[in-house]
């Protein structure tokens, strides 16, 4: 597996090695040693899968407060997403920040997304399917999140229609959103 650093320290791409043939293809998506090996050293605990069956479906900006935040290791199973990570450590160089990647079923690129990052993703096509593994549970009381489209962020998500849940639809902009990550030195 190899590590691409990204312009946000802390977020990582991940590509598999992946062998193929005539039949189609085998590769190893996560092996917690080849990341501990990589300097990723997460305790995941649990998977979450979800499927949006359109393309344009925006889901986030989403994290959870400190007391409960989520390391995110993110792939699609099916489909293309364009994946969002923002930096929300007050306090770091790269506050308010965002990158956004392109992972899809076809190139097998994972995302890491620590905590101190919001998250959110736009499908490009039907029928996609994510697969994410975090390191903390969900916690309804810790949920927060940032408002897709704050002008602030200026995120150039490729949906011109974009379809929201009520719940993303309401969320604060990042200036006015609840934040108790603390950017540290390192980090």
């Amino acid at each position: 597996m190899k590590r691409i650093d990204t312009l946000l320290p802390g977020v990582f791409l991940l590509e598999p090695v992946v062998h193929g043939d005539h039949r189609g293809y085998f590769m190893e998506s996560y092996t917690r040693s080849k990341l501990e090996g990589l300097g990723l050293t997460y305790d995941f605990i649990q998977d979450n899968q979800s499927l949006s069956a359109q393309a344009g479906v925006i889901r986030g900006l989403h994290y959870q407060l400190s007391g409960k935040a989520q390391t995110k290791l993110v792939r699609v199973l099916t489909g293309a997403v364009y994946d969002v990570a923002v930096d929300i450590r007050k306090g770091s160089p790269t506050f308010g920040k965002w990158i956004g990647v392109v992972l899809s079923e076809d190139n097998k690129r994972q995302i890491v997304v620590p905590k101190g990052f919001a998250h959110g993703i736009c499908t490009l096509v039907p029928n996609t399917q994510l697969l994410y593994k975090v390191d903390e549970y969900y916690s309804p009381e810790h949920d927060r999140g940032i408002l897709w489209n704050d002008p602030e962020l200026g995120i150039d998500w490729p949906a011109s229609a974009p379809i929201l849940s009520a719940k993303d639809q309401g969320q604060p902009r990042l200036k006015d959103a609840e934040i108790d990550f603390a950017y540290r030195e390192g980090q």
